[in-house]
């Protein structure tokens, strides 16, 4: 049988395990094998990713408290180590490599790192090994990607795949604001090209995650990522589109009210949805599928949230708006990720008006708040004295930790405030402030 006592190897410290990434989900990935007494090598392509990670740092922001634990001991004593010599991976004590790299770029499904990172993994081939290298994708995958990516890769450097080595896939589900939602305690699918490499995906995932659930074949396990997020994506856009068609009417309340049902989830109304996923979600639905014309419902859902951030740029112009304040770059409080947030689109079309506009965001510095949107930044919360309209794109703890005269005294010459995540709706705004919480009556005017 191969790879009999693979998680015992693992677990004696006689191999270790490969991180191809170490952004959210490849750091998250090392550190937690670490956590559990296993060796891990990560790389990447960022020096100052991989200095951070050799120092015991954590290379992204926030996530201590999403680990709950310590990374310097583990760092200290072997147990992570990280570079940017992707070679030092390909190594006989290093038979178990995850990829976590990114699938998207400028706001589509991207695969040429994707193919990369499987070519020098085929390196293998130059090597004698006792078993197959496993290979287990971590990254969001187009349905599909597999088998039309990743399989010829490999045969095409002389490889069988499932023999001389093995393939799976077991995307990831964590949400890194929430401690409980993590590797270790979320349901994890999982799924290999042949049942031997399930069970060895099995083998390996175990020291770390408590759920398993294996997919008939990686096929089927690839497309659970991309499918329940296009879920999602739907029932977020038709909140926006329910706000739409009833702008008399306080959606937010309604869809509240809504989700008291037992078998309805409750959704919000917003500025547009941001991030690696959600955005992203019916892109790879769509582009993975044999009959793409049958997904109309992801169509419109794509087509309507794109145009949202627009929506709320235009109401601003409507309402005369002259100076413009946002606060979050990032698409979602406490994270340091801004790909797809509604902050850029919105800041954007807000420049294309004639309105000017500036960013805040805590997790950011002036010189990224630049590169990103062209946008100079401000200082909160004194820096909302020039603005006469603010923007809540991102619930970070820092708005919400701010006194309520704080604010309240920065904001005399503010006329409107639209919230897109309700950070604010217990200040005692004064009658000269109008303020929407994003789905309420009239908030896009």
């Amino acid at each position: 049988m191969v790879w009999e006592n693979i998680k015992k190897r693992l677990l004696d410290g006689d191999i270790k395990i490969g991180v191809w990434g170490t952004g959210y989900i490849g750091f998250s990935t090392l550190a937690y094998f670490a956590y559990n007494g296993v060796k891990t090598l990560g790389t990447d392509v960022i020096k100052e990713k991989v200095d951070m990670i050799n120092q015991g740092k954590i290379p992204v922001e926030n996530l201590d408290k999403w680990l709950g634990f310590d990374v310097k001991p583990l760092v200290e004593r072997g147990m992570i180590k990280a570079t940017l010599d992707w070679k030092e991976l390909i190594s006989r004590d290093a038979p178990v490599h995850m990829v976590a790299i990114p699938t998207e770029k400028d706001g589509k499904p991207y695969d040429a790192i994707l193919e990369d990172v499987i070519r020098k993994i085929t390196s293998f081939k130059d090597l004698e090994t006792d078993e197959p290298p496993v290979i287990i994708i971590e990254s969001t995958l187009t349905p599909g990607r597999s088998d039309k990516v990743i399989v010829p890769i490999l045969e095409e450097a002389g490889f069988e795949v499932g023999k001389n080595i093995l393939l799976g896939v077991a995307p990831r589900r964590d949400w890194f604001i929430s401690p409980d939602k993590s590797l270790k305690n979320l349901p994890r699918i999982i799924g290999g090209t042949t049942p031997e490499t399930t069970r060895i995906m099995k083998d390996v995932l175990s020291i770390v995650c408590d759920t398993l659930v294996p997919a008939p074949d990686h096929k089927h396990a690839e497309m659970v990522k991309s499918i329940e997020n296009a879920y999602r994506h739907m029932e977020i856009t038709l909140a926006n589109q329910l706000s739409l068609a009833f702008p008399d009417i306080n959606m937010a309340e309604v869809l509240r009210l809504v989700g008291t049902k037992w078998n309805i989830g409750t959704y919000h109304p917003s500025f547009g949805t941001g991030g690696y996923c959600i955005p992203l979600a019916s892109q790879y639905v769509l582009l993975g599928a044999q009959k793409p014309e049958e997904l109309t419902l992801l169509k419109a859902t794509i087509e309507t949230d794109q145009k949202q951030p627009e929506r709320v740029a235009e109401s601003l112009l409507k309402r005369g708006a002259k100076k413009v304040g946002i606060l979050g770059l990032s698409y979602k409080g406490d994270l340091k990720v801004s790909i797809l947030s509604p902050a850029i689109k919105i800041s954007k079309a807000l420049k294309e008006k004639g309105i000017e506009v500036k960013i805040h965001d805590p997790y950011y510095t002036e010189e990224e708040i630049r590169k990103i949107t062209k946008c100079e930044s401000f200082g909160f919360p004194e820096g909302l004295q020039e603005f006469d309209a603010v923007l809540i794109v991102a619930d970070h703890s820092l708005y919400k930790f701010t006194p309520n005269k704080e604010i309240l005294k920065n904001l005399k010459n503010c006329k409107l405030i639209l919230d897109n995540t309700e950070i604010w709706k217990k200040i005692d705004f004064p009658e000269t402030i109008e303020y929407h919480i994003a789905g309420n009556r009239r908030w896009l005017g």
